[in-house]
């Protein structure tokens, strides 16, 4: 009993390791999905792995705390990471469509600078296997995906400015 039991141990590990490896291949650039701007207007997540810039990708929805307040706090930080960095900020809500009419006003009131895009039925969340919000996504110049940090609590921003720094070229 104790053989069969350990060879079923180590065969989930195996299939886990190789599940695992296969992920990682596959997140390393952006994937060829279309979200909407919040004028409606459809555009590829990819092209902003294209603009030369360093990119911050948050996953968050409105109904989201942590979410909330990462962007709140980023905002804090955003103009200076601009300026220092280069760099450009790209909030994605997963908001169903019952909850969509909220966002704009949302952002609105916020007054959060960063370019929103929707994923109204979460076709981007599902090829960047994000589950919860927040998740946050960092881009270098190339569009490679470098870091990626689920969750949010109080001075994860200086954590993302951290990798953000690697990437700066002196």
């Amino acid at each position: 009993m104790r053989s069969i039991l350990l060879a079923a141990f180590l065969t989930l590990g195996f299939i886990s390791a190789k599940a695992d490896d296969t992920t990682k291949q596959k997140t390393t650039t952006l994937p060829s999905v279309t979200v909407k701007k919040l004028d409606g207007t459809s555009v590829n997540i990819q092209d902003f792995g294209k603009t030369g810039k360093i990119t911050v990708i948050s996953f968050w929805a409105t109904w989201c705390g942590p979410c909330i307040k990462e962007l709140d706090n980023i905002m804090d930080v955003y103009a200076d990471w601009q300026t220092k960095y280069g760099m450009q900020m790209v909030a994605v809500t997963i908001d169903d469509s019952r909850n969509l009419p909220k966002v704009q006003p949302f952002v609105n009131a916020k007054g959060w600078p960063y370019t929103i895009l929707t994923d109204e039925n979460k076709d981007l969340a599902r090829a960047l296997n994000v589950n919860n919000p927040p998740q946050t996504v960092l881009l270098d110049q190339n569009g490679n995906i470098v870091y990626v940090h689920n969750g949010y609590v109080e001075g994860n921003e200086f954590e993302l400015e951290e990798e953000i720094k690697k990437l700066v070229k002196p």
